[in-house]
């Protein structure tokens, strides 16, 4: 029986060599690009640098305890490892297209024990048995490139699902780094404000000496009072976003809340510059876009399968058993058959219109992932540029805002000897604190902002991936070699 299938198959191989691959072969398509960043104009801290992102970024900013936090999400985190997960089904479905291209072979084994019906010879009277063993195979060579086309999509669509992985990835790594910085502001404004507290009560005890002294109002030590807990109160209301925040990362790190307690600490890192590779590297880095480019390649392929599914196809099949009314002789010579066939050839005549609507909708598949290529693509140039002037603005906003702090901090000063002079009321010591106050946290909101949009950069920029990363059709995510189990090259 082997022997025949090996005849058969030997006698079939020329024509699958010869054979043709149906539909159109994948050109990545053309997109709109351009040759520089419009938001790293004049601002030379932006400015591309000889070094690239590192895979582990975060590690740019030299705060161990964000490391130590970031090293945990990739392990941890739930949403990683269900993409994790359907990037192990993504292989799994390259292997089962790539198992089209041989034959399938079954084993049977029988028995059989009947009586002959009324009327039948006398050779096959009474009551027998019937023993039978056998192997089957059956093949469909790929005449027209239908099972390459489709490893072609499968391939295609492990590279999309890998890329969407490393995505989610950069993702949830860049959601806890936001977190992070806008938790470590949190804290900078509970410090800040502890501060004004300890001013504030070294106010009212002024306040409290000159009225007792009887030099201010009543009014006066109200006021004071009244600043002092309102500032109390800020300090106590921050801790409902810090918690909210400690929490989002616990979650990111795939823990409870409960597990995880960050303590305080100030908010002393400085955005660190972040080299920008030029716009026509960015389609290479950015995984999202890498995704949508290799589902173009998938939808591509598929036009090549329902083309195919128009030409005849051919089937043919081998057996071999024993056949014998006694187990004791099922293996003696005579009990032997074989049977090469039969070779069946179909040909599509009608069927009502089927293949034609699944050919157009292949085609509009295939526009729709272009389209939605494109898009992504233009998302990214965006995203880049959105940064590139958040960095910048905000830069030049603090720089002004440092100004601004150093003019309200001279305010209250002169306020304040002025109204222990009795120049001036209480209510102008207020209003000064009061705008000391609003300017120095809108220097630490500037400041938590700046570090985000680092962060935000990063992430538009791929976070020191690119498509390299991505299975080829040699490799499915270091584990299978795809090639190594084809008969015939793949076009």
């Amino acid at each position: 029986m082997i022997t025949h299938l090996l005849r058969l198959l030997s006698l079939a191989y020329p024509l699958i060599l010869t054979a043709c691959t149906v539909g159109p072969d994948y050109r990545r398509p053309t997109v709109i690009t351009t040759t520089h960043f419009k938001e790293l104009k004049g601002w030379k801290q932006a400015q591309p640098l000889d070094h690239a992102i590192p895979e582990k970024w975060w590690q740019v900013f030299k705060d161990p305890y964000l490391d130590k936090l970031e090293e945990q999400v990739t392990i941890s985190n739930q949403s990683i490892a269900q993409a994790e997960a359907q990037y192990r089904n993504s292989q799994s479905l390259v292997q089962a297209a790539i198992a089209a291209y041989f034959p399938t072979a079954n084993g049977t084994a029988t028995a059989n024990r009947f009586r002959a019906a009324t009327g039948q010879s006398v050779a096959v009277s009474g009551i027998r048995n019937l023993f039978a063993a056998g192997l089957s195979a059956t093949w469909e060579p790929d005449i027209w490139g239908s099972v390459r086309r489709q490893v072609e999509a499968s391939e295609a669509g492990a590279q999309a699902s890998a890329a969407t992985l490393q995505a989610l990835r950069l993702s949830t790594q860049s959601t806890l780094a936001q977190d992070y910085f806008q938790l470590r502001a949190l804290d900078a404004q509970v410090k800040l404000l502890n501060g004004t507290v300890e001013t504030y009560e070294k106010t009212l005890k002024i306040t409290q000496n000159r009225y007792a002294v009887g030099v201010a109002a009543k009014s006066d030590v109200v006021q004071a009072e009244v600043q002092l807990e309102s500032a109390r109160v800020q300090a106590i209301n921050i801790g409902v976003q810090r918690s909210q925040f400690e929490h989002a990362i616990a979650v990111l790190m795939g823990k409870t809340p409960a597990e995880i307690s960050i303590l305080p600490a100030p908010l002393s890192l400085q955005p660190p510059p972040i080299p920008v590779s030029i716009p026509s590297q960015l389609l290479e880095r950015r995984p999202d876009v890498a995704t949508a480019e290799r589902q173009v390649a998938a939808a591509n392929a598929q036009i090549g399968v329902a083309k195919a599914a128009y030409f005849p196809t051919l089937s043919l099949s081998a057996s071999k058993g024993t056949q014998s009314s006694s187990l004791s002789s099922l293996l003696a010579t005579g009990a032997r058959y074989w049977a090469l066939g039969p070779a069946a050839l179909a040909i599509p005549l009608f069927d009502g219109g089927t293949r034609g609507a699944e050919m157009q909708q292949a085609i509009d598949t295939f526009d729709a992932s272009v389209a939605a290529y494109r898009q992504a693509v233009l998302v990214s140039f965006q995203d880049v540029e959105d940064n590139l002037a958040a960095l910048r603005i905000l830069e030049q906003e603090l720089e002004i805002q440092n100004k601004v702090i150093d003019a309200a901090q001279k305010a209250v000063l002169l306020t304040t000897n002025q109204y222990k002079a009795g120049t001036v009321s209480y209510l102008n010591v207020m209003i000064a604190q009061a705008s000391a106050l609003s300017n120095e946290n809108t220097a630490v909101n500037l400041q938590g902002q700046r570090l985000v949009a680092c962060v935000l950069l990063i992430k538009a920029l791929g976070g020191g991936w690119d498509v390299s990363y991505l299975p080829n059709q040699d490799e499915a995510g270091g584990k299978v070699k795809w090639s190594q189990f084809l008969p015939i090259p793949v076009n």
